[in-house]
């Protein structure tokens, strides 16, 4: 996926040259804020987010669809439990500003690629595809819908992953972990060409398994998004009647000692155990009604924490006072959000140091990728 390989070069790129050659600490969340929704626009729009993090798109993005997801507590919003409460008047208006916000950015994009379509500079993406499929009876309302999925659900869930990923390696622990994951990288590439072939093949099962102990520790959509029965069910002798609103408590559920041995320690050995059966974790939900882009997801993680240990070692920040949060439910800044939010987690808490021994960094990047960090996205 060249659009991948782009948008992880650039980031690792840039976190190496703001840390000045790892010297000081940052805040890695933007960058993969970045990372995420780039990769969105990309295949949504053929777009991607130009310039650097400070980019104004980006940063509006980012900030209304955080707000948003705040908004969308499945606790603080008692009108989606009391229905005679909707009847009262609410003199919150932010909910309201920020529909409008993302309605704004949302028709830009759309405008942005009709443009290129008439004008011929349009590249391959989806909405591209509908716009121009004769058979699509779909008008820009329904278009944006679809859109919006992509664009908002991997901000949600990417950069929290990987930053609260980082923020372990930073630990006593993750130091232990880190290791281990460059052992297995340089025993399967010992060539030295892990940065170029993590885009097309997953050969390292180590890896793997941190990407799938990452999503089960830190569950950052704790409690799922409502779903409707369509018919009754009954249970341990109960009929729960047809049109019920059931929510799924991820966390609960990729913390249940029945499924998970040790579930409270991060151990990415769990999923090298061939014994290990059933759902493998509950970061995407379950079911029909599961994650639609969870390949990508996957595909974004496996890159990303294989280049980034590859080209950095994780370390403690130099001030005690910014050592990460690292309990699940501790480490979010605000419990009722629909999604952990990382707003506590200021510049330091993840601290890229010094280049992993034997791969000399960034100066050891293929000709190819440096090149991708230059050219547009086909």
């Amino acid at each position: 996926m060249p659009f991948i390989d782009f948008e992880a070069t650039r980031s690792i790129k840039e976190m190496l040259a703001d840390s000045k050659d790892g010297t000081i600490d940052i805040d890695p969340n933007p960058y993969f804020q970045r990372y995420a929704l780039s990769t969105s626009l990309t295949l949504n729009y053929g777009i991607k987010i130009e310039g650097s993090i400070d980019n104004e798109m980006l940063k509006e993005i980012t900030h209304v669809e955080r707000e948003i997801s705040n908004f969308r507590s499945t606790s603080n919003n008692w009108q989606d439990y009391i229905p005679l409460m909707r009847l009262w008047p609410s003199n919150n208006k932010k909910p309201l500003e920020y529909k409008q916000r993302r309605t704004a950015y949302m028709t830009k994009l759309l405008n942005m690629l009709k443009e290129k379509i008439r004008t011929g500079t349009d590249r391959p993406c989806i909405t591209g595809n509908i716009l121009k499929d004769p058979e699509a009876k779909l008008n820009d309302a329904e278009i944006m819908s679809i859109c919006l999925t992509m664009v908002s659900a991997g901000l949600d869930t990417v950069p929290g992953n990987l930053v609260m990923c980082l923020a372990y390696l930073s630990s006593e622990h993750g130091q232990q972990i880190q290791k281990r994951a460059l052992d297995e990288i340089n025993k399967v590439y010992p060539n030295g060409d892990a940065w170029e072939k993590c885009l097309v093949e997953e050969k390292v099962p180590y890896i793997t398994a941190l990407v799938k102990e990452t999503l089960r520790f830190w569950s950052v959509i704790p409690i799922c998004l409502p779903r409707v029965s369509i018919k009754d069910i009954e249970w341990q002798g109960a009929v729960i009647p047809s049109g019920t609103t059931f929510y799924m408590n991820a966390y609960a559920a990729n913390y249940d000692e029945s499924h998970f041995t040790n579930p409270f320690k991060f151990e990415p050995e769990r999923y090298l155990d061939k014994e290990m059966s059933g759902i493998e974790h509950f970061g995407y939900g379950a079911g029909s009604r599961m994650c639609a882009g969870s390949h990508l997801g996957n595909r974004e993680l496996y890159t990303a924490f294989l280049r980034l240990i590859t080209a950095f070692q994780f370390v403690s920040p130099k001030d005690p006072r910014d050592s990460p949060v690292l309990d699940a439910l501790d480490a979010n800044a605000l419990p009722t959000s629909l999604t952990v939010s990382l707003s506590n987690y200021v510049p330091g808490r993840c601290m890229t140091d010094k280049p992993a021994d034997g791969t000399k960094a960034i100066q050891g990047w293929p000709s190819r990728a440096q090149q991708a960090a230059a050219r547009p996205v086909d």
